[in-house]
């Protein structure tokens, strides 16, 4: 009877394994192929292990670490920054809507429902950023238009809505104002939600490269992902952009060129952050996805 039962968590044990499997490898891939040479990835293709190992794309990123440098510094920056304010702006406004003592919560609950389904558009909010809010080549831009994402709104506000209505009340008995509610009550009780949402939000942003295509115009504000979108467009502006020159280049045997091998390093770059950061939230997501699923 034991191994009759032993059986479908073996099976589903064997499923996850073979998922996660598939999960990792193209990462493998990836990072294989920026240990490669271009002219092998062009004859043989990718592979799991590269044959010969080449440090060629990263030697190349690195040639010039300033603008690497610069461009992490000014993601970590803004990421930070947007989700510490995000998640203080989105807080508040989750825990104003699951207030039943909130005299306008069903039509503000409707405003912010409403801009999910309706928006302006991309030309009206590049109107509205570049010629109204002068935000362009800021790094305003790229903070202040994330820092609200109305569905994240509605899921802190179901995990609150979720916690004893008795400890407010105990709170309000014995003199606490709203403010000492939420900063001292409702928001060490929403780590959860609040961890899933920030690392969600610094996903986001760590990934944001459409803002800086429509906004930013001065080099020295490209964030990260920007940076590599630059470089997938047009490799060859890169490697001027590196002080690379026509002698330079004659010195360097065709095959040891950069090519594909150089967009793959940049994804490694650009990926091993967010994989240093995902454990710190891990333990926090299945209670902080679930929110909504058990009504209390």
């Amino acid at each position: 009877m034991m191994v009759k039962k032993k059986r479908p968590q073996i099976l589903l044990n064997g499923i996850g394994i073979v998922y996660s499997l598939l999960c990792i490898i193209p990462f493998v891939i990836v990072v294989s192929a920026s240990l490669s040479r271009p002219i092998d990835l062009s004859q043989a293709g990718y592979k799991l292990i590269p044959s010969p190992l080449s440090l060629n794309a990263y030697e190349t990123v690195f040639r010039n670490p300033a603008v690497i440098g610069r461009s992490y510094a000014v993601t970590i920056f803004v990421t930070v920054v947007t989700v510490f304010f995000g998640l203080l702006f989105m807080s508040m406004a989750a825990y104003t809507l699951s207030r039943r003592n909130c005299a306008f919560r069903g039509a503000l609950s409707f405003y912010f429902f409403f801009t999910m389904l309706f928006s302006g558009g991309i030309v009206p909010s590049y109107i509205w950023i570049t010629q109204y809010l002068k935000l362009q080549d800021t790094y305003r831009v790229m903070i202040i238009p994330s820092l609200i994402n109305v569905f994240y709104v509605f899921m802190i506000r179901t995990f609150f809505q979720q916690l004893p209505s008795d400890i407010f009340e105990s709170a309000k008995i014995d003199g606490a104002s709203e403010a000492v509610i939420f900063f001292r009550i409702a928001l060490p009780l929403s780590k959860p939600v609040l961890a899933t949402v920030a690392f969600f939000t610094a996903m986001g942003k760590w990934n944001d490269w459409t803002t800086g295509l429509y906004y930013l115009n001065d080099a020295r504000l490209y964030p990260l992902q920007y940076l590599l979108y630059s470089i997938q467009r047009n490799i060859q502006a890169l490697l001027a952009a590196m002080d690379f020159t026509t002698s330079g280049m004659g010195a360097i045997p065709i095959e040891d060129v950069p090519g594909e091998n150089l967009l793959m390093a940049m994804a490694v770059i650009a990926t091993g952050p967010m994989l240093v950061v995902f454990p710190l939230f891990q333990k926090h997501f299945v209670s902080g996805l679930t929110v909504g699923a058990i009504k209390g």
